[in-house]
């Protein structure tokens, strides 16, 4: 059993975020051989955290739905279950990522101004 949303989404953090990482990379390709469609794949291959949120979204809900076609006594249930419950929890760090890159662009604006403000140019 694996938890291919976690793989993929680490494939696309690393993917927008320039992290060179050869050995995380190729594990995370391995786990995902055969996996490759649908979000899982999208999220893998995403470029943007936009497509990241997207895809993310989108493998959540194929899982929230596989869980909710289960079986509580399927042996594989609960272990679905905790998938679903890391997959949202990756979402929220997603989520916080996104807001914590969004305050740097609003500081480093603000920091423009202040820097006009404390020396004004002329034109």
């Amino acid at each position: 059993m694996s938890c291919h949303e976690i793989e993929a989404l680490r494939l696309g953090l690393m993917n927008v975020l320039g992290v060179g990482d050869d050995s995380a990379r190729e594990h995370a390709e391995k786990e995902l051989e055969g996996h490759l469609e649908g979000p899982i794949e999208g999220l893998a291959n995403a470029e943007s955290l936009a497509e990241v949120e997207r895809h993310l979204d989108a493998a959540l809900v194929d899982l929230e739905e596989e869980v909710a076609a289960m079986d509580g006594d399927d042996p594989e249930y609960d272990y679905t279950r905790g998938r679903l419950l890391a997959v949202r929890d990756a979402e929220r760090a997603v989520q916080r990522l996104r807001t914590q890159g969004e305050d740097i662009v609003d500081g480093l604006g603000e920091a423009h101004d202040t820097l006009h403000e404390t020396f004004p140019v002329e034109d």
